[in-house]
């Protein structure tokens, strides 16, 4: 039940964090701060950020076996987004986007090694 809790918790900050950072994308592109190029690059970048961060939070929280939390974080977290893709907006599975999956599950999984990493290292101090 601790667990759900905790992965509950980490995926609402990580749902918070994207909303926040699809904001200001919004917001720089509504006002030609920023051309199309870097918002689709900025589409691409913050879910792989959004996912380190979340990745590395649930790693500081674990006790053992950073890579299989992060999997399991980004399992989840993906579930949810082709959920949203493909029953919300109807996009067909294509292998860029499995691509796309894959960076993302890698950069969950190492971000989860780092922070059990860190925590690991407070532990000894």
């Amino acid at each position: 039940m601790k667990y759900l809790k905790t992965s509950a918790k980490i995926i609402g900050i990580m749902i918070g964090i994207l909303l926040l950072f699809t904001l200001f994308i919004t917001f720089f592109n509504y006002f030609n701060i920023i051309g199309k190029k870097m918002v689709t690059i900025l589409e691409i970048i913050g879910p792989i950020l959004t996912l380190f961060i979340g990745g590395f939070l649930i790693g500081k929280e674990s006790k053992q076996k950073g890579w299989l939390e992060g999997l399991k974080l980004s399992f989840l977290f993906l579930v949810l987004i082709i959920l949203f893709n493909y029953l919300g907006l109807h996009n067909h599975l294509e292998v860029k986007n499995l691509i796309y999956y894959l960076i993302l599950t890698i950069t969950c999984m190492f971000g989860s090694m780092i922070g059990i990493n860190k925590n690991q290292q407070k532990q000894k101090r």
